[in-house]
């Protein structure tokens, strides 16, 4: 079952996707916070025409599962995903500097402070089981999320994950972060990022951050996929893949 709803963020109306599970309303669902909501569940309103479908997934197998999307489709994506103004390393790889983001931090406090209250007091949540999920920058945005709330996101996933960005402050933040509490994270990076410039820094820099998290001890995994493209295609197929690890 499909309900949304709307709630204010950064000064402007904020659509807010939620997927119920089809069993009864005394059961405590664990609950999947997911960013770029439009891409989550039907291809509709999709960006680029292709969604996870996610819906789809959940209710042919059953799974006992909440999912939150909050919608993202407009120009201020990267302002929002990355918690810190871009640095040194995005102008190596981009070849020009980049005076974008620095909204994340807000962002993921809003999640923290406004909708998770919501959630769970209009839905059949269990509120000690809190997971997230993002696709590129969204990824970037979960790991802060984790580092910052770690007794709160207690399972993460990242596909294709765009820590570039922020590659400097993310990795000194996995160092320093009490990361005690988290239980697993997913990571996931194709090898045919934006072509040749990108595909190799793109996976070192997804090396470097699941490193840092295994040298935590937490039950992690990376999976390395060959010819895996960026885009929504691509992130469909192995989508159901990272619900089943999440959920395990």
């Amino acid at each position: 079952m499909m309900e949304s709803f709307a709630v204010s963020l950064f000064g402007e109306e904020r659509n807010i996707r939620v997927n119920l599970p089809s069993g009864r309303s005394e059961t405590r669902y664990p609950v999947l916070y997911m960013h770029d909501g439009q891409n989550v569940f039907g291809n509709d309103e999709a960006i680029g025409g292709v969604a996870l479908e996610l819906h789809d997934y959940l209710e042919k197998n059953d799974v006992e599962l909440i999912v939150v999307a909050i919608d993202q489709n407009s120009p201020e994506r990267i302002n929002e995903y990355c918690p810190w103004i871009n640095g040194e390393y995005t102008t190596k790889l981009l070849g020009k500097p980049s005076s974008e983001g620095g909204k994340g931090k807000e962002y993921v406090e809003f999640i923290v402070n406004e909708l998770k209250p919501l959630v769970d007091s209009k839905f059949s949540t269990n509120p000690n089981e809190t997971y997230m999920a993002g696709i590129s920058l969204g990824a970037l945005v979960t790991t802060y999320a984790a580092c910052t709330y770690p007794y709160i996101f207690k399972r993460i996933a990242g596909l294709s994950s765009g820590f570039y960005r922020n590659q400097e402050e993310i990795e000194q933040l996995l160092k320093t972060a009490d990361l005690s509490q988290l239980e697993k994270v997913y990571l996931d990076c194709g090898t045919k990022k934006g072509g040749e410039k990108l595909a190799g820094p793109f996976l070192e820099t997804n090396l470097a951050i699941f490193e840092l998290i295994r040298q935590k001890g937490i039950q992690a995994e990376l999976k390395v996929i060959e010819g895996a493209e960026h885009n929504y295609q691509a992130f469909k197929k192995r989508f159901p893949e990272v619900i089943s690890y999440l959920l395990a």
